[in-house]
């Protein structure tokens, strides 16, 4: 996939060689220069004509008439090198990775110096390119019967670097694996409701154990029974599909402590149950379970990298349905951890599955959770669709999770959790809490019901309801599942 040479490499036959241009004096970036010699002074005309810029994401394709080696030159646009970031830069690479699909290049060579800036290290450039790489130019599969030619791939790319070639081969694997972990999620989230099932979800995480090495448990509805899994059981009381309760455990360490508990939300289909969803909200449930592809894109990042941490992941799997046998408003359930739960809304499915899963992860020795759902529709209300809403009992896990998610352009927003949000979702009169206190502050009780059950862990819930979809194609990625919160439970694991 990829090729390390030195920059004097730089004339050697490629189908397309890629180079960056910032605002700063052209005749200060010596390819240019270069390139622009062998060109016979081609990229002055051009950028005097206005046909080659170098404002941020602007990219111009140069084609050489075998004036050169290169068949093509892509010039990537970075505009004044003080205002770029990492973040910027992966955004660029991303647009111009489409762009060499949409043109059928499936070789390219890149002068990597060229991206550098005093902030940005080869190293970094590295990473976010073959971030941007896997992400960007990703397409979804479907289930049409018309032919139609598959998306060209890039095949190899060349770097073009008199840097060690270690560093940037570290770099280029943690770019990959982010990558792929995001659209691992991407996947899962795209499948329909009657090709992903619990029992599909379970087999996906018994593949993935196999190709890493993970430790596997998967629970059957038996199991759930004898053990006392009362909410999970309840969601799945309507379904014809068994649950599942799915655990994945990697060991980076000699032994089992200092655990990271990752939680997902897997319901495959939500309905709503019997406070059933208005047929506008119903379309689209298949995605209901984007928190599990989260964590298991998250796993698959662990398994290529291998950092040395413990890490448990669980996910508490079923659809959410309506039958004779579903659970309704007014029943009253008992969850694993014991605490019972009066049921004021079966579409708040979500957070009795994470109860018990929670509490799962508490068994498997997990000394801080991080739980990840597409929990409620209250987050999209208040911070859109462009930020993931956050809690916490724990500010220095926050912080850690906060830091992890800027780090790969995943913006998180802390909500508040308080004594008056305890005792709201204490408030039931029959059990000791209640799944559903009200609209008002929808999204906050739902994530004070999980503090419940995570009691004194170190906690962080992220509700990604409005992060998990794209609406429209963007420089990273098409319209559709994100993969949202993949990369960001892998990068906090990494941190470590």
């Amino acid at each position: 996939m990829f090729t390390i040479q030195p920059t004097t490499a730089l004339f050697s036959e490629t189908d397309a060689l890629i180079f960056g241009l910032y605002h700063e004096n052209k005749q200060h970036q010596p390819v240019y220069g270069q390139l622009n010699e062998a060109l016979g002074g081609a990229l002055d005309q051009y950028i005097k004509d206005g046909d080659l810029s170098n404002d941020y994401n602007k990219i111009s394709k140069v084609y050489t008439l075998n004036q050169t080696t290169a068949k093509r030159i892509y010039v990537v646009g970075l505009g004044k090198k003080k205002e770029l970031t990492s973040q910027k830069l992966k955004k660029t690479f991303g647009r111009l990775f489409k762009q060499l699909q949409a043109d059928g290049q499936s070789n390219s060579t890149f002068v990597l110096n060229s991206f550098q800036t005093d902030q940005i290290s080869e190293e970094t450039v590295a990473e976010v390119l073959s971030e941007a790489m896997v992400i960007a130019p990703y397409q979804f599969e479907n289930y049409k019967t018309t032919n139609k030619k598959p998306a060209t791939k890039m095949e190899h790319v060349t770097l073009l670097s008199d840097q060690q070639e270690a560093s940037l081969k570290g770099s280029l694997e943690k770019g990959y694996a982010l990558g792929h972990g995001a659209n691992t999620a991407r996947h899962l989230v795209q499948l329909p409701g009657n090709l992903l099932t619990a029992t599909d979800l379970a087999e996906y995480a018994v593949s993935m154990a196999e190709d890493y090495g993970f430790e596997k448990e998967i629970l059957e509805k038996e199991d759930m029974e004898r053990l006392g899994m009362g909410a999970l059981l309840a969601v799945n009381q309507g379904s014809t599909e068994p649950p599942k309760m799915i655990v994945l455990k990697y060991q980076g360490k000699e032994k089992w402590e200092d655990v990271v508990g990752l939680v997902g939300k897997g319901i495959t289909f939500d309905t709503g149950g019997y406070s059933i969803k208005p047929k506008d909200g119903i379309v689209g449930m298949k995605g209901d379970m984007g928190g599990a592809a989260a964590v298991l894109g998250a796993m698959e990042i662990v398994g290529r990298l291998k950092p040395k941490q413990n890490v448990v992941a669980v996910i508490p799997s079923t659809d959410n349905m309506i039958s004779g046998n579903a659970f309704k408003p007014d029943d009253v359930i008992t969850s694993l951890s014991g605490k019972t739960i009066e049921v004021l809304n079966t579409d708040a499915e979500g957070r009795l599955a994470l109860a018990d899963g929670i509490t799962y992860a508490k068994h498997h020795k997990a000394d801080r959770i991080i739980d990840v759902a597409t929990l409620t529709g209250g987050v999209v209300v208040a911070l859109g669709d462009s930020m993931t809403g956050a809690m916490t009992n724990n500010d220095d896990l926050y912080e850690k999770v906060d830091t992890a998610s800027k780090q790969v352009d995943e913006l998180i927003w802390q909500l508040p959790y308080n004594e008056m949000y305890k005792q709201r979702v204490r408030s039931s009169e029959l059990a000791d809490l209640n799944n559903s206190p009200g609209r008002k502050g929808h999204a906050i009780m739902a994530g004070s019901f999980l503090a419940e059950f995570a009691e004194s862990t170190p906690w962080v819930h992220l509700d990604i309801a409005g992060t998990s979809q794209a609406e429209t194609a963007y420089d990273l990625g098409p319209k559709g599942p994100t993969g949202v919160m993949a990369r960001t439970l892998a990068t906090y694991i990494m941190n470590l």
